[in-house]
């Protein structure tokens, strides 16, 4: 598959990628950092998708000429306000899936399914027109037991009754050959299997496939959190969050000798007698 996705800041865009891999592992990617960027790659390739990384400085009428010049490529948004409003505004234009990014992970990668497959997408609450719908209020013990369990959530990631295994066994910290030993099963076999568990599960490597298997690691972007929920970033001509510099003050210096005061010190040494004196030559 194809995908186009589409954020000035290269992080997201990461974000984005390292999400839509979850869909199709060998996917391969275009990016966009603005509207005019964005027209040209589209003209360039035919994505199977378009992802926007919506942001409250873009424009609907930038969407507009960008929907109209490309109509025939499929577009998903996420956006921080999902208000019926902004979602109205985007399926107007020509978006076929408005995706919240408060949602789940897991829920976010079926809505890009939907679109992918040209159906649409809207959130519940962007069903009413005047307001959202009012999200009744559920007992916690209700919500507990809506959330799918431990288990189910594992095996939701296809992986096989041998490879949960070999998950288990990762999670305890084996090594490939202890993994061997334990399941009577040959040390290539088991990176077979690792090879496998990795590209189902889109992890880069061991630790990042045990994060994602236990569900500690939910999609693996905590880049694409919406703007009240992302951690602090620093501005420009102002003290960080972590500062990279000492705080000025006064300056270590090195103890200076008994016979030393401190004055300047000559560029380079000088002769007692100075070069091209007369005086010098003749011993007057």
């Amino acid at each position: 598959m194809r995908f186009t996705v589409f954020n000035p800041e290269a992080e997201r865009r990461e974000g984005l990628k390292a999400l839509l891999r979850q869909i199709d592992r060998q996917a391969r990617f275009s990016e966009a950092q603005d509207w005019r960027h964005a027209d040209r790659t589209l003209r360039r390739l035919n994505p199977d998708l378009l992802v926007i990384d919506w942001e409250n400085g873009m424009r609907i009428a930038d969407a507009r000429a960008l929907f109209a010049a490309h109509p025939t490529v499929p577009v998903a948004v996420l956006v921080d306000d999902a208000s019926p409003s902004i979602v109205r505004a985007l399926i107007d234009e020509g978006a076929l899936g408005v995706i919240p990014r408060r949602m789940d992970h897991r829920l976010i990668i079926r809505a890009f399914e939907i679109v992918l497959l040209g159906g649409h997408y809207v959130p519940a609450g962007a069903l009413s027109l005047e307001s959202p719908v009012p999200t009744p209020e559920v007992p916690a013990r209700r919500r507990e037991a809506a959330l799918p369990g431990r288990r189910r959530l594992r095996l939701s990631n296809g992986l096989s009754p041998r490879q949960e295994q070999i998950m288990r066994c990762v999670h305890m910290g084996s090594t490939n050959k202890m993994i061997a030993r334990t399941l009577g099963i040959s040390e290539g076999t088991v990176k077979i299997h690792l090879a496998s568990i990795f590209q189902q599960l889109g992890a880069p490597n061991r630790a990042a496939a045990v994060a994602i298997y236990n569900g500690w690691l939910a999609a693996q972007l905590q880049v694409l959190r919406p703007d009240q929920e992302s951690a602090p970033r620093g501005v420009p001509g102002q003290h960080g969050v972590v500062p990279l510099r000492r705080p000025p003050g006064q300056r270590f210096r090195y103890p200076l000798p008994a016979n030393d005061d401190g004055g300047a010190l000559a560029a380079a040494a000088e002769p007692v007698v100075p070069f091209g004196d007369p005086a010098a030559k003749t011993g007057e």
